[in-house]
């Protein structure tokens, strides 16, 4: 362990930088507790805190300038993206829209703190057409809103990340094995509970083509929008209906319980579409299908909206 010890007091610049990097592109390794340690064996150096603050706040804005750029140029489809290397459950995406429509730019200040919003509100920055100015100045005050709390607080507790090292170190190999089990364990834990949200999502589905067939034969199905309100703003698929996922429970339909219902968002794994699906065929409607591809397959497909 004391040559672990000895690897962050000598490449603790790189190992920060490194680190944050590799999280803020989407990777489930956490680097807030590397930046603590960091902060604690480094703090005796006069400039300690100045380059270890300005490496982690460079390194994360490298990360979300790269995904700013991607949501810029490919939009929403750099969402679905982000969500499945994240490991992060696919309504992080409608959660992070609905944050950035709520406060804007000035989300960034502390989407870091957030787990699973920090690359996404990057890419949604640019998917949503916000300033490069802007996003530069709220994203570079948040990365050093966050780097700093890390390094403040490695700081404050420096002795006792000494006493925690010191009894890693009394260890040896055992204390690096306890170290890379508990980072294994919180990615599998992460991979399980993705894994999980993923099957209590499987259901039947109607593609795009089937549900303009049935519009060709005058078979009109009940289709229902459940994105959030500004995105419906922005046109929805001919004759549905507009219900915001947060207003499904309240709302009442007036349809036989044995309509067809066709639920579409705009996330990936249809996500908000087969929960609505689910909490419907709760409620006695038993012929309810998600959309496959939402929204985005319609357009995709060729098909106008109604605004």
């Amino acid at each position: 362990m004391s040559y672990l010890v000895q690897f962050i007091e000598q490449f603790g610049i790189l190992a920060v930088f490194m680190n944050v990097l590799i999280e803020q592109l989407g990777a489930p390794i956490p680097a807030y507790p590397t930046l603590v340690i960091a902060s604690a064996l480094m703090s005796n150096e006069p400039t300690s805190f100045r380059d270890l603050l300005l490496t982690a706040v460079v390194a994360a804005m490298i990360a979300d300038l790269a995904w700013y750029a991607a949501g810029k140029r490919y939009g929403r489809r750099v969402l679905a993206l982000l969500c499945r290397i994240s490991l992060s459950p696919d309504s992080c995406v409608r959660q992070t829209e609905s944050l950035f429509h709520r406060w804007g730019a000035p989300s960034l200040l502390v989407a870091k703190f957030i787990p699973g919003f920090a690359s996404i509100a990057s890419a949604m920055a640019g998917a949503l057409g916000t300033r490069a100015p802007v996003f530069l100045l709220f994203d570079c005050l948040g990365a050093g809103i966050w780097a700093g709390s890390a390094l403040w607080l490695g700081m404050l507790f420096r002795s006792t990340v000494g006493d925690l090292l010191s009894v890693l170190e009394s260890l040896g190999k055992w204390g690096l094995l306890l170290i890379a089990s508990a980072l294994l364990l919180f990615i599998l834990n992460r991979w399980w509970q993705r894994r999980q949200f993923i099957r209590s999502l499987r259901m039947a589905r109607i593609s795009v083509a089937e549900l303009h067939d049935l519009h060709l034969l005058g078979s009109e199905p009940v289709v229902v929008d459940v994105r959030p309100a500004h995105a419906q703003s922005e046109g929805k698929i001919p004759g549905a209906l507009a219900i915001p996922v947060d207003e499904i429970s309240r709302a009442v339909f007036d349809m036989p319980a044995d309509s067809e219902v066709i639920v579409y968002c705009a996330c990936p794994n249809e996500a908000s579409a087969a929960k609505v699906a689910k909490l419907l065929m709760n409620k006695g409607y038993k012929r309810v299908r998600p959309l496959t591809g939402g929204i985005d397959a319609w357009v995709a497909a060729g098909h106008g909206l109604e605004r």
